[in-house]
């Protein structure tokens, strides 16, 4: 995550300090959202994912105890547990700052601030925001790996002069990373078929991500492969990684893949010839490193 393409809200009830740090920021970052007003934080967040939030301690006149921080920074994590919180703080509220960071603001900068110090927090805060997307990512992956190794299925069984010649094209598919097309009408085994191909692959150690195409509205194509972030369109309440994030390093299978649309093809076949992804709402491109297996039981070449 680069400070150019990440989107930071402040949080203080003096204007001018709202207006020295968005000169300081519309310079260095993507987006600068600034509030005066703390009543408006739950809605902020809950419609906008914030990679910074800036907070001050004391929002009424005379106020100094950082009470309203406290409070605030408890919502706020409430709302979002990952979200990444910076204390604004008065010189003599050092020790308070010191400990709202023990209940789970990531750092807090102080009243006049140095420049250069303003925006080293704030690249630490970055960083720390990127840890926390990667590690919930491999949360998800892990959680997929862990149904795909408890999935119950039957193996591939026979001894037919045809499904011996279909063992041995797998066996030998199956150690390339070529993306792979299954033809076969419905009930004829093209997910096991697809299932086999990963377990012989070398990237059996990794997710097997399924994806019934059928199933999936036009609607919903891009959010449930590509993924979004929250406030890309009305019930995106969070970040979601899509499909392609989820598999990678691993084989993601759509089945039925003859049901897209020509207008979902295309978009599909620019993720593939790219090889990279961006999430719903967002302009931040991930590479991805799959091997894509489809299947379908139309006759393609008839298409």
């Amino acid at each position: 995550m680069t400070s150019r393409n990440s989107k930071i809200l402040v949080i203080d009830d003096n204007e001018d300090i709202l207006l020295a740090a968005k000169l300081l920021l519309k310079s260095n970052v993507g987006v600068v959202h600034t509030e005066k007003n703390p009543q408006f934080i739950p809605q902020l967040i809950k419609n906008e994912s914030y990679d910074v939030i800036f907070l001050d301690m004391n929002f009424t006149q005379d106020m100094t105890s950082g009470q309203e921080g406290f409070y605030w920074l408890s919502e706020i994590l409430k709302i979002d547990p990952s979200a990444v919180v910076i204390l604004i703080t008065a010189y003599g509220d050092v020790e308070t700052a010191v400990k709202a960071v023990k209940e789970g603001a990531t750092d807090f900068v102080l009243k006049p601030w140095q420049n250069e110090k303003f925006l080293a927090t704030l690249a630490s805060a970055l960083k720390l925001r990127e840890s926390k997307i990667e590690i919930e990512n491999l949360r998800t992956r892990q959680k997929m790996l862990n149904e795909d190794i408890n999935h119950r299925y039957h193996d591939l069984v026979g001894s037919s002069q045809a499904i011996q010649k279909v063992y041995n094209t797998i066996s030998k598919v199956a150690k390339t990373d070529a993306n792979i097309l299954i033809l076969g009408e419905n009930g004829t085994g093209k997910e096991l078929v697809a299932r086999a191909l990963h377990k012989q692959s070398e990237r059996a150690n990794e997710a097997f991500v399924n994806v019934d195409m059928g199933a999936i509205t036009q609607t919903l194509f891009e959010s449930e492969l590509f993924g979004h972030v929250k406030g890309s369109f009305t019930d995106a309440k969070e970040d979601r990684a899509g499909r392609f994030e989820v598999a990678q390093g691993g084989s993601l299978f759509l089945d039925e893949i003859g049901n897209l649309s020509l207008e979902l093809q295309a978009k599909l076949l620019t993720v593939i010839q790219n090889r990279e992804v961006a999430r719903v709402g967002s302009n931040k491109y991930k590479p991805i490193d799959i091997r894509l297996i489809c299947a379908t039981n139309q006759a393609i070449h008839q298409m």
